[in-house]
Order: C-alpha cells, then structure tokens, then sequence
C-alpha cells in the first residue's frame, strides 16, 4: 500500500510538466500484481531469426517511441542517446551512424528524401537517408515522443505539449502549427502522426482523433473516441498513444481507459465503438484488428462491428507490447523479452521465442514478411516465419 501511495502521489508532483512514466508502473507494485507465468509451451512453428545486432543504448530505460523503420533495402533505427544507423535489412550490417549529440526521443520517421527524429531537447533533426548526413535542424515548442511523419513536402511532428507543427521538408521551416490544450495529467507518450490520402491522422490527450490536411494544416475533422470521466484527474485520463491504423477506407484506434473505435476516413463519423483500454499500437489486417489492453489481454475483433472475435488472457500483466501481424499469426512482445505468437483465427498460443531479457515496449514492425524487433536494451533482430506457413 505505502508503494501505491508513493506512485500515486509521484504523479501529483509531475503533473506540472504534463508526461509520466510507464504507467504500468504507477498503479501496481510487485506486492499487488504478479506478472502471469509462462506456461509450459511446445513452439507449433518455429520462427527464424536471420540476423541480431546491437545498435546502441535503447531506449535508455524510457518510455521512449524510437522504432525501427524499413524502407526499400534499408533499417533506419535511433536510440535514446542520440546514435542514428542505417542498417541492410538483408543482414544487419551497418550502412551508416551517425551522433546527434542529443537524447533522441521519437522516430525515426522516413519520408520525402529524410530520415527524422525528434529530441528530449526540443528539436527535430533531419538526416539524408543514403549517408546520414544532418540536413536541417529546428527548434520545436517541447519534447518529441512521437515519430516525426513526412509526405506532401511537409513533416508533420507532435510535441507533448499538444502541438502539431507542418514543417517545410526542404529547409524545417514552419509552414503551419495547430494546437489543443493538453489535460493536467497524461501518459508519457504522443501517437504518432499517420499521413494517408492527403490528410495526417493523430491521436491527442484527452482521446479526441483528429484529421488535417498536410499541405496546409486546416482541421477536417475531430471526434472524440472517449469522453474523460471520473472524479479525480488519474481516473479522467484517457489518452490516445496508440498510432492509428488508416485502413480501407477506416481509421481504427484505441484509447487508454477509454474505447477502441473505428472512425469513418472521409466524415470523421464514428462507425464503431467498444469499451476497451489500451496505450499500445494496434495490428490489423484483412482479418481482423488484434490489441493488447492494459491488463495485457490481447484480443481479436472484427473489422466491421468491433466485436471480439477471441481473446488470450495467459499474458496477463506482463506489460506487453505494441501487436504487430506476421503472415496469419499475431505477435507481441513483454517486459522479459519474449515473444508470443498467436493464432490469428482464435487466439490460440503457438510458439514462444525469446530476443533478449530486454523488455519488448514499442518496438515491432513487419515489413515485406519479416518482423523487425528493438528490445528496449537496444538489440535489433529480424525475423520470418518459415516458408511453408
């Protein structure tokens, strides 16, 4: 109890600056929640790792957004100190790296001939992608926890005190700022701009998902996916960190202590709603949409009603990562390193690998059938299913 006490009363005290720590840590103390143990399990697939290689500190014991990002041949990976590399996604070897010389926070995002990240330090810094050299470097109104989005001659970044800047992606001059209150209390995050058809999709603190247009920034539409409620400011909080997912004419996204929704792309119309928290990324494919929430169920639901389809609750409070999707299994990583492979259709665990004792927080991203994974130590591995699957 006297654990409880501190953390909840460690958030009073940071709520002046707005963005905390891991929230899996806030509310529960060893004392209170155990973490699930693995149960005996024999692997019905065996996934291959083609490659793993240290790419530097991590996420330096933060709750930090820095992912990896493939593009054509090439890994682009950061850490927290400030080591950006270009990797070959064939083997790992390292193409490029390059020392910003400040902590990096968020990306990197790649698009219009950069590779971006934003700082601890308030600055977004581009590089050129062939050879990693600094191209501009500007100076935003906070931190960046989110990775920096780029198309349409614009990169589009969200600072954690509620601002989305559009900067020219020639020169990071600014071509336009919009901005919203940010509660008094947050999650230490910032959902990531996803741009698609003209328009930048952003979830926002105080769960409200917004649309503008890249070129000019003008507001399309807003919607709020959760209303806060409750009497104090811990129980209102209900943010978006999760980035959305633009699919099919539908952007899909989950709220902490909130809902999981689907909005319509073009109205902003909510399709969909259902009760669920979650502070993680969503995966989705045709199939379906596969989340894991706070408690660390990770659930299948359906496109098109939101309505599960399975759930897995083995994983329970194992602090589990974003849900990425490989071939027809689902994957998540947790706070030992593990990741857990479960069967698109039903749920079903069928095989557990491990990268590293590392905590798997954010990192996973599939790409052309391999799945890229940062654990939060700083090791990089690439890995694919077997051919027959």
């Amino acid at each position: 109890m006297m654990r409880l006490l501190l953390s909840i009363l460690s958030l009073v005290v940071l709520a002046g600056c707005g963005t905390f720590a891991d929230p899996t840590e806030w509310f529960a103390s060893p004392d209170v929640v155990e973490p699930s143990p693995l149960l005996d399990l024999k692997n019905e697939v065996q996934p291959q790792k083609l490659w793993s290689r240290d790419v530097g500190s991590g996420t330096d014991d933060q709750r930090l957004n820095l992912e990896p990002h493939v593009v054509g041949d090439t890994v682009y990976v950061a850490d927290g100190e400030g080591q950006v590399q270009a990797l070959a996604a064939e083997n790992g070897s390292r193409r490029w790296s390059v020392d910003l010389d400040v902590p990096v926070s968020g990306g990197p995002g790649v698009g219009e001939g950069l590779v971006i990240v934003g700082t601890s330090d308030a600055e977004v810094i581009a590089l050129d992608p062939a050879a990693g050299e600094e191209r501009w470097r500007v100076r935003v109104s906070s931190e960046v926890l989110s990775a920096p989005a780029a198309g349409n001659g614009v990169v589009v970044v969200h600072t954690v005190d509620g601002k989305l800047f559009g900067l020219e992606s020639t020169n990071g001059n600014e071509r336009w700022l919009y901005e919203r209150e940010v509660p008094v209390l947050t999650l230490r995050g910032s959902g990531s701009p996803v741009l698609s058809g003209g328009g930048a999709f952003v979830g926002m603190a105080g769960g409200k998902l917004i649309a503008l247009r890249v070129d000019n920034g003008n507001l399309l539409w807003d919607v709020n996916v959760t209303v806060p409620s409750g009497r104090s400011e811990l129980e209102r909080m209900a943010d978006i960190d999760g980035d959305p997912i633009v699919m099919g004419g539908g952007v899909f996204v989950a709220t902490y202590q909130g809902e999981v929704a689907a909005i319509e792309q073009r109205s902003g119309r909510i399709a969909w709603q259902r009760k669920m928290s979650s502070y993680n990324r969503m995966g989705a494919d045709r199939e379906g949409l596969y989340i894991s929430d706070t408690d660390g169920v990770v659930w299948g639901l359906d496109l098109r009603s939101g309505s599960a389809r399975w759930s897995q609750d083995s994983l329970k409070n194992r602090k589990l990562s974003n849900v990425a999707v490989l071939q027809d299994l689902v994957v998540v990583g947790d706070f030992e390193g593990y990741l857990h492979w479960l069967d698109r259709d039903d749920g079903r665990l069928v095989a557990r690998t491990r990268v590293g004792s590392d905590p798997i927080t954010t990192g996973l991203q599939v790409v052309d059938g391999v799945l890229y994974v940062l654990g939060d130590g700083g090791e990089l591995a690439a890995i694919k299913l077997p051919a027959q699957r």
